[in-house]
């Protein structure tokens, strides 16, 4: 199956390190100030690409936390529709700091990631030049997304916002029981800004 030019830009634009300074400088007791990797993966190549992500403190960044993988494709039922599915690793320590290792990530396998029902968005993008795209991507159920780890049970609302000059996390951690939300972007995306580009370790 071929690659859209929209998925293809879609995944180059979320390849890579971020960081959110100026907002943490400008706005301190409201955003964290984050380091987050986007690093392409080799899974499902034969129709998706790929990404790791993981983000940190930039006062621990030997301590980064929030691994997830991030699949990148066509809807299966509007193939003209763009959608990311969430999958979760199985042994999170053995893939912790694969954002700054990604010799970590060469050797992951399907085997070693859960599936994630329920946990993917729906990608909407506007043209804005020949060859610049503005993405963004929502809840495909209106839900937040439910999962269970070591025993517990973890909601979390997630969206996006991509574009070639910034990405946008809207991300945001809900209470199970009284369904507010407790962490994360609670006023607003955290404004990420790309100081390192991945693209060209995506498998196209």
């Amino acid at each position: 199956m071929s690659l859209s030019s929209e998925l293809v830009t879609l995944a180059k634009y979320m390849a890579g390190e971020f960081d959110n300074q100026q907002q943490a400088l400008g706005e301190p007791a409201w955003y964290v100030h984050l380091r987050l990797w986007q690093r392409p993966v080799p899974l499902f190549s034969e129709d998706s690409l790929t990404l790791f992500a993981e983000q940190a403190n930039i006062v621990n960044l030997d301590k980064p936390y929030r691994p997830r993988i991030l699949r990148l494709q066509h809807s299966e039922t509007t193939p003209d529709s763009l959608q990311v599915q969430y999958y979760m690793l199985k042994d999170l320590e053995a893939i912790r700091g694969a954002g700054r290792k990604p010799e970590l990530l060469k050797q992951l396998t399907p085997e070693q990631i859960e599936f994630l029902p329920g946990c993917s968005l729906t990608v909407k993008s506007r043209q804005v030049s020949p060859n610049s795209y503005e993405f963004s991507a929502t809840s495909a159920t209106g839900k937040p997304c439910s999962f269970s780890y070591q025993g517990n049970n973890y909601q979390v609302s997630l969206g996006f916002e991509a574009t070639a000059e910034e990405f946008r996390s809207y991300d945001k951690g809900i209470d199970t029981i009284t369904g507010k939300a407790i962490w994360g972007a609670l006023l607003g995306p955290f404004r990420f800004t790309k100081r390192q580009d991945f693209a060209t370790e995506l498998v196209i």
